[in-house]
């Protein structure tokens, strides 16, 4: 599905929120690269489950065509500096819900671009009567959980034992969820 495009402004920095388009692809396929290798709250570790130019069109093309799909993408001067999905399924007994996930470039931290693909896809899934938005979330990534209980999420559950990180040790993964209606 497609959204309206949305201005931002914060602490000096201009961006916008938009739905991603296909020519968004290679520059997809290179941010979603870099951020795997700046930050551990991720699943993958950089180069992991590549994604290339033609992989981004495929599933830039199809979750336009889903309504229970939303892929959104936060611009700087034209350039791509996060994303966020969220992604359903037709099973009809789970076709109630979407998982969201989302990333953003480690320089552009503290602009408030995740907060608001978050409250973009919020608002596309509660007007698109999707009851329940499901994410995870490394159990250190506090400033993420307190982000995600403010608006409206709750711990669910924990996978232990469910991450090993570059310091050798495993942690759990919080499992997350929003529910309208």
């Amino acid at each position: 599905m497609k959204i309206n495009p949305m201005g931002c402004f914060i602490n000096n920095l201009r961006y916008s929120i938009r739905s991603a388009i296909e020519t968004d692809a290679k520059n997809l396929s290179e941010v979603r690269l870099q951020i795997d290798g700046e930050t551990e709250n991720l699943d993958r570790e950089k180069g992991e489950a590549y994604i290339d130019e033609t992989g981004f069109k495929q599933v830039i093309k199809d979750d336009m065509e889903s309504i229970s799909n939303l892929f959104l993408v936060a611009e700087v001067n034209g350039r791509i500096v996060g994303f966020s999905r969220c992604e359903g399924n037709k099973l009809k007994r789970s076709s109630h819900k979407v998982e969201f996930g989302v990333c953003v470039l480690q320089e552009f931290w503290g602009y408030g671009i995740g907060k608001n693909l978050l409250q973009q896809s919020i608002q596309w899934a509660d007007s698109n009567d999707i009851k329940k938005i499901t994410l995870k979330v490394l159990e250190t990534n506090d400033q993420a959980m307190e982000l995600y209980k403010k608006y409206g999420f709750e711990v669910e559950g924990m996978l232990r034992k469910d991450k090993l990180l570059s310091d050798g040790n495993f942690y759990n993964t919080i499992l997350m969820g929003r529910f309208n209606g």
